[in-house]
């Protein structure tokens, strides 16, 4: 059984999150047993991306985790891999970015046609460490952590589906900021009124506008946008608690970003629906990445392991003459971007379809068997890793032969309909004797929630294992780290307070 809390246009949403909040804190909400695994999946492959990050040194969450240590707080929260406490805002800054910045963890689509919902809104998992920081700093344990998580995920999912930021040049994140905001107050013992507070704090001092994600090269600020936002959410949710009175009723305000993008007379522009039991929450649609790639490229690799399966002649890669890779918007505008043509950062590699699709092909003429035909197998080979991003790869003489060869076409309407059902997505390759090979229209891919044909459980195990082991200083540590993880909700106060203690490679 699912049962929703509904927030009607004409009512004060920022109210009614809070008090939903509240709710859960008290133990009214039910999250299904497959809610809960699903999250600490989510969970585990954020950790796992964040820890091999700060291993292999990626910029942005090195200084910022640097950073962090230097605001001692002894009732604070942890970054990975230290046994200091420091503020919960700065373990919240660090831990968010390093979490992000490969790129590869959990991503939705804004898309719920049973409610009718269909904006379509972009986010990511990134936002576990609020409630990671919250309950270190209160004193609770790995339970009260989990649903903390799963009302993350709930209610920025949620707003995905109802208001598209990106179609107004504002990042993504705003959703998570919102999010983090009202279950970091709610966890440390916010009343709904404080938490409405900490939303219109957040939502009318901080808005962060997608000039982040454009450009020729990328910088670390795409890559830190959420971990930015959930700290100044953090900080939004402090002052509110202390008495400090933000815009009350923000989703209405007339002068906030929702109705001035979406005028109103005088609603907010959406209805919102919360779910408080069962199995439909936000997090069962949300879709895992299999390795390193923007999320929008997962329709690509997806043709490409087809093809390379049921073509085994596509894995003399130089034979290759011609690729043609069609895909709807906005993949077509923000991956197939014709800046992404000679990407020189790992940011913006991993944001160039070309540079992704000739990276696995590359990959597979060098290490694919003749006789491998299993589609699973063949993801688990070629996964994408951080050393595909590395200044070799960048420039590998192959993979750029193969870039200069791929067409990136933008399929029209009848592309552009099918998503964000799925990730619509068609592959050719021709080979030099004019042979040509076609995929077909790929919708859901390995990863996507609504895919019904691979082994996830196998692929995700294959991906945290590579992440574990470049992370991890002992790689034989990975394993009992791996398994810390799942048992989060099992874990005491002390318990989760030690979470992310590990020696870190590198650190």
């Amino acid at each position: 059984m699912n049962s929703f809390v509904e927030l009607p246009a004409d009512s004060n949403q920022a109210l009614g999150i809070g008090r939903y909040v509240v709710d859960a804190m008290r133990g009214v909400f039910v999250p299904s047993m497959l809610v809960r695994e699903r999250t600490k999946q989510f969970h585990t492959d954020a950790v796992l991306c964040g820890v091999s990050a700060l291993a292999l040194g990626a910029n942005a969450p090195t200084l910022l985790r640097e950073e962090a240590l230097t605001y001692p707080d002894s009732s604070g929260a942890k970054v990975f891999g230290s046994r200091a406490r420091v503020k919960a805002e700065k373990m919240v800054v660090a831990n968010c970015s390093a979490v992000r910045d490969w790129d590869s963890n959990g991503t939705n689509f804004g898309f719920n046609p049973s409610l009718g919902h269909t904006a379509g809104e972009f986010g990511h998992n990134d936002f576990y460490a609020v409630a990671i920081a919250a309950c270190q700093c209160a004193g609770m344990d790995g339970r009260s952590a989990l649903l903390g998580m799963i009302l993350i995920d709930e209610i920025r999912g949620r707003l995905a589906e109802v208001f598209s930021l990106k179609t107004y040049k504002i990042d993504h994140v705003v959703h998570g900021a919102i999010a983090s905001a009202a279950v970091y107050a709610g966890l440390m013992g916010a009343t709904a009124e404080q938490i409405e507070s900490a939303i219109g704090l957040t939502v009318a001092h901080y808005i962060p506008w997608r000039a982040i994600r454009a450009g020729q090269q990328l910088s670390d600020s795409k890559g830190a946008s959420a971990a930015i936002s959930a700290e100044v959410a953090v900080l939004s949710a402090k002052r509110a608690m202390t008495g400090f009175v933000g815009p009350g009723d923000i989703f209405r305000n007339p002068e906030s970003l929702f109705r001035r993008f979406e005028p109103t007379r005088g609603d907010s522009p959406f209805r919102l629906v919360l779910a408080k039991e069962g199995d439909d929450f936000a997090v069962m649609g949300m879709h895992f990445k299999i390795g390193l790639y923007e999320h929008q490229s997962a329709g690509g690799l997806q043709g490409v392991i087809d093809l390379l399966v049921k073509y085994p002649e596509l894995r003399q890669v130089d034979r290759i003459s011609r690729i043609l890779v069609t895909a709807y918007e906005p993949a077509f505008g923000i991956i197939g971007d014709p800046a992404k043509r000679d990407p020189r950062t790992r940011q913006s590699a991993d944001h160039s379809m070309l540079y992704i699709l000739s990276t696995f092909l590359r990959k597979a003429g060098k290490i694919l068997d003749a006789g491998e035909t299993d589609s699973d197998a063949v993801w688990q080979k070629l996964i994408l890793m951080p050393a595909d991003y590395d200044e070799q790869a960048l420039f590998d003489e192959t993979t750029r032969s193969l870039m200069s060869r791929m067409e990136f076409a933008h399929g029209g309407p009848e592309y552009d309909a099918r998503y964000p059902d799925g990730i619509p997505t068609s592959v050719q390759i021709w080979l030099d004797d004019g042979s040509e090979f076609d995929s077909g229209l790929i919708m859901y891919p390995a990863g996507h929630a609504r895919n019904r044909t691979c082994n996830l459980e196998a692929l995700l195990l294959t991906k945290f294992e590579r992440l574990a082991n470049i992370g991890m200083a002992k790689p034989e540590e990975a394993v009992e780290f791996v398994g810390r993880l799942k048992e989060l909700d099992v874990l005491s106060a002390d318990e989760l307070l030690d979470l992310y203690l590990l020696k870190i490679a590198g650190c």
